[in-house]
């Protein structure tokens, strides 16, 4: 079998080592991918937003399934482009698209199907926002609404800072905003919740937790994802079924309403208070860097699972899982999430994958290849990832990887996972 990924960050090289172990998986193509993915796959430098050329190559070359990485592509309609070519697909068409694509949408459907998330409003005006948050308790969440790299959304603590944000946003910090979402602060732990569905069937695709802010103790600004650890500390049996119950089930009815089904991997960001989960938002993909703690963990064949979604038979797949815990931290450029250079050398890095054990692995994310060296190509770089019976040793192992790498330019958060080690 011939595979396409779309993408280039440290899921896309996740995704691609995984299929890669698969014995039905002779050729892979990443597009663009990045300096990791080239040892397992051929990248292609090519624009990803022209569907046409994508749909081109992938014909040209007699691909046999593409998986869709990224948000944007597939909120851009890339899935319905591909399926009228016949080209089969793993991702969700437009329409299943905007549980990511607009959170208001997502907010509406909250509404209509009883879904528990939090009390929000929805503003078109400036002057509006501003009013509605001057008579509100804070802490406050203002989002934009449609896509923003995992960098939308403000906790503003006072007035003066909702209302920088507010201004922020319609400004056009995140893109032309028509509307903005304004929601309560609900005081709870968060948890990513990964569910797989091939349009009729879903089954649970593990959970973790991604550490958003860009500093130690949760402080300071929102990244993509500064790193994750897999399982989530905070799941029970209880837990899990209201999960089920309450949010992923509601939601896949609600799309059927609007004349489609869910197909892909979605991703349900939750806020859990007092054993009770609240929506926070929907991701319409695997997480980014969730996915490379969670899929080192599958004991199966993963080209099986995309397999079995894309021709609607996932309810003959029984998941296998390692019980060990997963940690994965994220080496991001000086200066990121604010301004930070890119093409700068990273010495030593392939003779340290060399060293790695069978529980420890190095994804890349910002890198590219140039002339034989390995060179930094955007703000999250490379994530180094180490499975272990326990949290403590899993982030030990992953710390000395990055110290013994020792790339001057970068910097890292040594508290991942600091709420499940003591």
């Amino acid at each position: 079998m011939k595979i396409g990924i779309i993408g280039s960050g440290g899921r896309e090289h996740a995704l691609c080592y995984k299929l890669g172990l698969s014995p039905q998986v002779k050729k892979i193509y990443c597009f663009p991918g990045n300096a990791g993915t080239r040892d397992l796959s051929e990248n292609i430098e090519i624009d990803i937003d022209n569907f046409e050329l994508l749909k081109n190559f992938i014909l040209e070359k007699k691909i046999d399934y593409v998986i869709v990485g990224p948000e944007k592509p597939l909120v851009n309609g890339l899935v319905d482009y591909l399926e009228k070519f016949k080209i089969k697909v793993f991702g969700p068409n437009k329409i299943a698209s905007q549980l990511e694509g607009s959170k208001i949408f997502t907010k509406k459907l909250c509404e209509e199907y009883k879904i528990p998330t939090a009390k929000f409003g929805v503003f078109s005006k400036i002057d509006d926002a501003i009013k509605y948050v001057s008579n509100s308790k804070f802490p406050i969440v203002i989002k934009a609404d449609g896509l923003a790299s995992g960098k939308g959304v403000y906790i503003a603590e006072n007035l003066s800072s909702a209302i920088f944000s507010i201004n922020e946003i319609f400004n056009g910090k995140f893109g032309i905003a028509k509307q903005i979402l304004i929601e309560e602060f609900i005081d709870g732990e968060e948890m990513s919740y990964f569910v797989i569905s091939d349009g009729k069937t879903f089954k649970k695709f593990q959970t973790a937790q991604d550490h958003k802010r860009v500093n130690e103790g949760d402080k300071g600004k929102n990244t993509g994802g500064m790193g994750a650890y897999s399982p989530s500390g905070l799941l029970n049996k209880d837990l899990d079924q209201k999960i089920i119950k309450k949010i992923i089930e509601p939601t896949l009815m609600g799309l059927k309403a609007h004349g489609t089904n869910y197909k892909g991997f979605l991703y349900a960001g939750l806020m859990i208070k007092d054993n009770e989960p609240y929506l926070i938002e929907y991701n319409v993909r695997m997480g980014d860097p969730e996915c490379q703690t969670i899929l080192p963990k599958l004991k199966n064949d993963f080209f099986e699972i995309i397999q079995s979604c894309i021709s609607g038979n996932l309810d003959t797949i029984k998941f296998k899982w390692s019980e060990n815990k997963s940690i994965c931290i994220v080496v991001c450029s000086n200066g990121y999430p604010d301004s930070f250079q890119n093409e700068i050398k990273i010495a030593g890095l392939e003779n340290l994958i060399k060293e790695l054990n069978s529980n420890q692995l190095i994804f890349h994310a910002g890198t590219k290849y140039i002339n034989n060296n390995i060179f930094s190509n955007g703000g999250r770089v490379l994530n180094f990832v180490a499975i272990s019976e326990n949290f403590k040793t899993a982030r030990e192992q992953a710390i000395n990887l990055i110290r013994k790498l020792n790339w001057k330019n970068g910097f890292y958060r040594k508290d991942i996972g600091h709420k499940v080690i003591k």
